[in-house]
């Protein structure tokens, strides 16, 4: 997915916690919170990973969002629709705060709780997405249960 690395991001263990939620005091960030650990320690660590309304809608641009989303929601009963579409708003911060946090996974995580800034990895998250939008939007797909 990502240039090589100094870390293997698969000797962390990622699990989502929750999220997406407003950040106090950031009117336009939002956050997903994950549970990391690694093979080599005795407990896990949390990891909070906002990133900003701006870059969200410029990145539902570049994977193309709504047209994907239109295209597998042809075959979900028309009532059902409106369903997918609300959670896939949640579904695609969550897909996108995990590449960023697997973006700060590569050179390697220290074992404490941690926040991500919004304005931390931008330029890299841009870059990682726009060159596979296809995974991200495989990611959102399967998680709504809408992959082919």
């Amino acid at each position: 997915m990502i240039t090589a690395s100094t870390h293997d991001v698969t000797a962390y263990r990622v699990t989502f916690f929750f999220g997406p939620e407003s950040v106090e005091g950031k009117a336009d960030v939002l956050a997903c919170v994950f549970n990391v650990k690694k093979r080599s320690w005795k407990a896990g660590i949390q990891v909070a990973v906002e990133v900003s309304s701006s870059q969200l809608s410029a990145l539902e641009c570049v994977v193309q969002l709504a047209h994907q989303l239109e295209k597998r929601l042809g075959v979900v009963e028309p009532e059902e629709r409106a369903d997918y579409q609300e959670r896939s708003r949640d579904v695609f911060v969550q897909a996108v705060c995990r590449w960023k946090l697997d973006l700060q996974l590569l050179p390697g995580l220290s074992q404490n709780n941690q926040r991500i800034l919004a304005e931390d990895l931008i330029a890299e998250l841009d870059q990682a997405v726009s060159k596979h939008p296809e995974h991200l939007i495989s990611s959102i797909l399967d998680e709504l249960g809408l992959a082919p």
